[in-house]
């Protein structure tokens, strides 16, 4: 993982999301995050998501790399919950921001919840189902899920019963 970050530190703030989720070798087209999850690097995928999903800022713009990351793995939810489950949280926890300053005893929070929501083509999202497939209760009660299952249930499907 130490490697990797100095590796990714050299890079671009534009192009450093690209560099952890596409490399062109030849003719084909490797994702180091998903390769590291395939071999079982869990602590160099640990250190792509928690670099993809770190706000980041210059004077022009922000740059967060979960646009990104869904784009080139629109599965990544379901490879995590197979074959890594451990870095679910890590994922989800990479979806909220928490601002650094409170008021009156509040912190301002913004959850990052569309790609859990829709997909590429504009359907009902499989994240939900994935994630109830996966079976595990630590990752139902995480407040990103929460919020993801409340606003379904709330906005959608409860009235139609």
């Amino acid at each position: 993982a130490k490697m990797l970050k100095k590796a990714v530190g050299c890079a671009p703030r534009g192009k450093r999301a690209i560099w952890m989720l596409n490399i062109q070798v030849g003719t084909q087209s490797i994702s180091p995050l998903m390769w590291a999850i395939e071999t079982g690097s869990l602590e160099s995928a640990k250190a792509i998501i928690q670099d993809l999903l770190t706000i980041r800022a210059d004077r022009d713009r922000y740059y967060y790399g979960m646009d990104i990351m869904f784009e080139r793995h629109s599965d990544i939810v379901q490879r995590l919950c197979l074959d890594a489950p451990a870095l679910m949280p890590v994922m989800l926890d990479g979806l909220i921001w928490r601002s650094r300053v409170t008021e009156n005893g509040q912190r301002r929070v913004n959850y990052y919840l569309r790609h859990l929501l829709i997909d590429s083509h504009g359907d009902f999202a499989k994240a939900t189902e994935w994630i109830t497939d996966n079976a595990d209760p630590k990752l139902v009660i995480h407040p990103v899920i929460c919020m993801v299952t409340d606003m379904v249930w709330g906005r959608v499907a409860f009235r139609t019963f």
